[in-house]
């Protein structure tokens, strides 16, 4: 199943996203027009996490169907196996931009580790990762398969769409801070580790930055 419904009660970034995008749209909109130029005048349409659709959440071709990209040149599943990212929010603009959501609330959850495919998924995978790592100039020898992979494999779905399918999509990273519902974390402690992050995939700079963002969200006022 690639359509999963989600815990309306749950706590953490679960229950973050699915407040921010049902309760407070215009605020998290507000702050994606006032980062990227070219959305500044786009109208931004939540396709997921929707309460009438049970909070769901999706991933592999339900993900790419959501967003209307089934048509694409380059199939999905030759570029990545079943069980992909599992998006936490996913948009469009009236103009047919894509914008993508993973979201955290603490450090653990930006931790994430290796993935755990068999061998002739991973090796996709792996070759995937090696040609997302060409594009963007990162020469180095880390395995973006093993430790913070859950960050590496969003980037690569952003390169999939806007390289492979001329999609012109955004790849969004929400940090809810001060969430008490789990695991109170400061602004600060997410740049920190975000810092880390960036040094150990020699990802500090690269060719999608102009697509990526960080919001920084206070549970607080959501």
């Amino acid at each position: 199943m690639t359509k999963i419904k989600q815990n309306p009660n749950g706590r953490g970034s679960l229950k973050c996203i699915q407040h921010l995008i049902n309760e407070k749209p215009k605020y998290i909109n507000s702050i994606i027009n006032s980062h990227f130029p070219d959305l500044a005048n786009e109208n931004i349409i939540w396709l997921s996490p929707l309460k009438e659709d049970g909070f769901a959440e999706y991933k592999d071709y339900s993900f790419l169907n959501i967003i209307g990209a089934t048509s694409s040149p380059l199939p999905l599943k030759e570029f990545w196996p079943k069980g992909g990212p599992q998006w936490d929010a996913l948009a469009k603009t009236t103009s047919g931009k894509v914008i993508l959501v993973e979201a955290k609330a603490n450090i653990p959850e930006l931790k994430s580790p290796g993935t755990r495919a068999k061998e002739l998924s991973k090796n996709l995978i792996m070759k995937s990762l090696s040609e997302v790592k060409q594009y963007l100039e990162i020469s180095n020898d880390v395995d973006w398969s093993n430790k913070y992979y859950q960050y590496t494999n969003r980037i690569a779905h952003l390169f999939y769409l806007r390289e492979k399918c001329n999609i012109p999509a955004y790849l969004i990273n929400i940090y809810f801070v001060n969430d008490k519902t789990h695991i109170a974390t400061k602004k600060k402690q997410f740049e920190i580790a975000l810092k880390e992050l960036k040094k150990h995939l020699g990802a500090d700079s690269h060719k999608l930055d102009n697509y990526m963002m960080e919001a920084y969200v206070d549970a607080n006022l959501i």
